[in-house]
């Protein structure tokens, strides 16, 4: 089963590139490409991607407004690309905290060298790999919480204590 990225990025160069890069790996496919985030947003519902790929700074709305309102309503990995998400930036710490899993530095030009640009792609093959691998459980927070704790007992009822035993072993040297 292959990984189903979609790319929104409002160059249709970077949309290019990053299709030829994603697609030379076996197990990623790109569904579809996007131009913004309102054109994204229908392909979402539509094509309904494992991981989405998106750049920050485009028309209509800001790639981290649209990070924003993905999260909260249809929480997905999704990989930053852009030449604003550097190391310690502040772009990189808000598309961190809004829950984006792995921003990247848009560096991929049209004119490589095919070493250049295979090592681009298994890189990159790699960062969506790794958000696949965090996308949200299809159960709900709830249930997961609700598994996670023990039964509680009735008020007024007190639990026997458990008692836990810890081997120490000391030698004198």
């Amino acid at each position: 089963m292959a990984i189903r990225v979609l790319i929104v990025d409002d160059s249709a160069v970077m949309r290019s590139v990053l299709s030829e890069l994603i697609n030379q790996a076996p197990d990623i496919e790109v569904v579809g490409t996007a131009t913004d985030p309102i054109v994204a947003r229908e392909m979402i519902k539509q094509l309904n991607p494992d991981v989405v790929t998106l750049d920050i700074e485009m028309p209509r709305m800001d790639g981290l407004e649209f990070l924003d309102k993905l999260m909260r309503l249809r929480p997905t990995p999704v990989v930053m690309i852009s030449t604003l998400t550097e190391r310690g930036s502040d772009v990189t710490f808000r598309a961190l905290e809004l829950g984006a899993v792995s921003p990247s530095r848009s560096s991929i030009r049209r004119r490589v060298s095919a070493l250049t640009r295979t090592r681009y792609a298994t890189r990159f093959a790699l960062r969506i790999r790794r958000a696949y691998a965090h996308r949200p459980s299809t159960r709900s927070r709830r249930q997961r919480l609700q598994r996670q704790q023990p039964p509680r007992a009735p008020r007024g009822v007190q639990r026997p204590r458990r008692w836990m035993a810890i081997p120490c072993v000391t030698a004198w040297y």
